[in-house]
């Protein structure tokens, strides 16, 4: 996930012969390879490829269904049940309709939250107008960012964001241009079909990236961010935040890196914001057997470390990534420090297996710890020393076939948070 989701796909030909593999975006996905009716081979396969006209292989409708169970111990025990089925109208060579809906459960979680259960709701419903430079995307979306640190789609959660919003880019042969206006997927679970979107919370701004080779791409975003009523523990009021952001990955001779870092000015009320954040990932893969790779992850968010001067210090994740740090979403990217060592093995192309340790500290100790996205711990402002924890971390994957991927993972928490324990199916047609 080191692209920006939220771009528009490019779409191949029936001249490719490889099926599209169940992505992480099911919107990316391309069928126009069943226009040939001997490839059609699987069960299902009337449905995935509906020719919209005779001539035309690329002008088709596909059908397709995504179904995620999560068993999750954390404190109690209970079961994140997620079904999605979507409809792909390609419509004509310059224009296509994806639609999603979605029916997400937690059966046993005593205290459930608006990103547990949706029962029933429209989850993506947007329009693609463009060519393979220009595109218009307009409706309920999706909007992620590189390594999605500050702007992703929430997959930890069970009911992922999405944003009603415009989005138009430019895309050349190694730079891209784009920019943004949305208003993010307000969550209810009162009724079917309640989710809505308003204008007191919004989400804009411009994108630039440039690719340098085939694994290099630098990119810079500025944003910005305005929830009215939003509250801090130091500061309320109406929320506009600006955000300039810088990212910077490759990988060559071995070596990977994700470098990223982001300023924060602004107001919330009447008090003024001075904040920022950094993350950064590197690693190196030996070509060895079971392809070890070790890697070191640094990350800092500024806190508030004068709640007296009228000058609001939290940094705002804005739509984290819920398992950044770990599955278990425990930590908030707000006044944080946090190092982590990790070991990934591959003993086989379609196993994985990650260990890790990792250690929190608060960036100032006059503020709160932060829990996800950004909920102070009741208490801890202002009192203790900066560490907050170290954390162990084993996680395995396993997809044993392109429509089904197998997932364990484990976390041990010292002190505050305590232990976590996941296990998750996710399959796709």
């Amino acid at each position: 996930m080191l692209a920006c989701a939220a771009c528009i796909a490019t779409h191949s030909h029936a001249g490719d012969l490889q099926r599209p593999a169940i992505g992480f975006y099911r919107w990316q996905e391309d069928w126009s390879v069943l226009a040939d009716p001997r490839r059609r081979v699987e069960p299902g396969d009337a449905l995935k490829y509906l020719a919209l006209a005779r001539d035309d292989p690329d002008r088709y409708l596909s059908f397709g269904i995504t179904l995620r169970e999560r068993f999750e111990s954390k404190g109690d025990q209970y079961l994140l049940h997620r079904f999605e089925l979507h409809a792909d109208a390609h419509i004509t060579d310059d224009a296509r309709v994806f639609v999603q809906f979605e029916n997400a459960l937690a059966p046993g979680r005593e205290h459930r939250s608006v990103v547990d259960a949706n029962d029933a709701d429209l989850r993506l419903a947007f329009l693609d107008i463009g060519d393979r430079a220009w595109k218009l995307r307009v409706g309920r979306q999706e909007v992620a960012f590189d390594l999605q640190r500050f702007a992703s789609v929430r997959d930890g959660a069970n009911v992922r964001q999405a944003f009603d919003a415009l989005w138009a880019q430019y895309e050349g042969e190694h730079w891209l241009a784009s920019v943004f206006l949305s208003q993010p997927v307000q969550y209810h679970n009162d009724d079917a079909f309640d989710d809505s979107s308003n204008g007191h919370f919004t989400f804009r701004g411009t994108r630039v990236r440039g690719r340098f080779g085939d694994a290099t791409q630098l990119s810079a975003t500025f944003s910005e961010y305005s929830l009215d009523g939003a509250h801090f523990l130091f500061a309320s009021g109406n929320e506009r935040r600006r955000s300039l952001d810088a990212h910077y990955s490759g990988a060559a001779n071995g070596f990977d890196w994700d470098i990223e870092g982001i300023v924060q000015r602004g107001h919330v009320g009447s008090d003024s914001i001075r904040a920022w954040a950094a993350g950064s990932i590197a690693g190196y893969t030996f070509d060895k057997a079971w392809r070890p790779r070790i890697s070191v992850q640094l990350d800092a968010a500024s806190g508030d470390d004068d709640p007296s001067d009228r000058r609001l210090g939290t940094f705002n994740p804005l739509f984290p990534n819920g398992y950044y740090v770990t599955q278990s979403g425990f930590t908030g990217y707000s006044n944080l420090i946090h190092f982590k060592q990790a070991v990934t093995l591959t003993p086989t192309p379609v196993v994985k297996v990650l260990a890790a340790v990792g250690e929190l500290w608060r960036q100032t100790t006059r503020d709160a710890v932060y829990l996800q996205p950004v909920i102070a711990v009741a208490g801890t402002a202002g009192r203790g020393g900066s560490y907050i924890a170290t954390y162990l971390q084993f996680r395995a994957e396993w997809t044993p076939r392109r429509d089904l991927a197998l997932a364990f993972e484990a976390n041990h928490y010292d002190g505050r948070f305590g232990d976590y324990l996941a296990l998750e199916a996710r399959w796709g047609w």
